[in-house]
């Protein structure tokens, strides 16, 4: 794939990997799912590419990111967290990084998996957008506003509709390639060959 047919966005050495093999590949595994939900919520505010660039330290910090560990933080961890270089160190992440690992375990309890309630939003299918510009693609939609509400009910934070918009793209929930990136047509492609 040459630049000029990838999405615009990715740029560096590690958001070209992501796009070409991550971004938008519907995601079935619980652990994987738990891993965006937080970097995610980590992201607010910053560069996508800043979390890629500590993925690695967050995999480290975050117990390869099993929610039942997470979920078991205290205040040592929170402490050592928040002295981890690695990681974005903000206090009000890491707390909500922690309460999410428990209120994800809550989900997974009523509905057997996270998988399962997340991709019930949509009937498990991934909705695949067409769009021509980055221009066009939406920071937030009905259904990422629908989700957020559902989310913060059961005891989420850093979970609004922009962030919850940015982790159904990531996970395939929503394929917002453009219409001229071969992912797109690979995406959808595989969609097609499951039916």
């Amino acid at each position: 794939m040459t630049d000029s047919q990838r999405c615009p966005w990715a740029r560096g050495a590690l958001d070209i990997a992501y796009h070409d093999a991550e971004w938008g590949v519907p995601q079935h595994d619980d652990r994987v799912l738990f891993e965006f939900l937080i970097l995610e919520g980590a992201q607010a505010g910053l560069a996508w590419s800043t979390i890629l660039n500590k993925r690695a330290a967050y995999r480290a910090a975050y117990c390869g990111f099993d929610p039942a560990r997470v979920a078991a933080f205290g205040d040592a961890d929170r402490a050592r967290l928040l002295a981890d270089a690695g990681i974005v160190r903000n206090r009000l992440k890491i707390d909500a990084s922690i309460g999410n690992a428990r209120a994800y375990l809550a989900v997974q309890a009523e509905h057997g998996s996270f998988d399962r309630y997340l991709w019930r939003w949509v009937d498990d299918r991934p909705l695949h957008n067409v769009w021509h510009a980055m221009a066009e693609v939406p920071a937030r939609t009905a259904l990422s506003d629908a989700l957020s509400k559902d989310l913060k009910r059961r005891g989420f934070r850093f979970v609004g509709s922009t962030i919850c918009y940015a982790y159904l793209q990531a996970v395939g929930v929503v394929n917002d390639h453009l219409q001229g990136c071969p992912r797109w047509t690979a995406l959808a492609g595989a969609v097609q060959a499951s039916k």
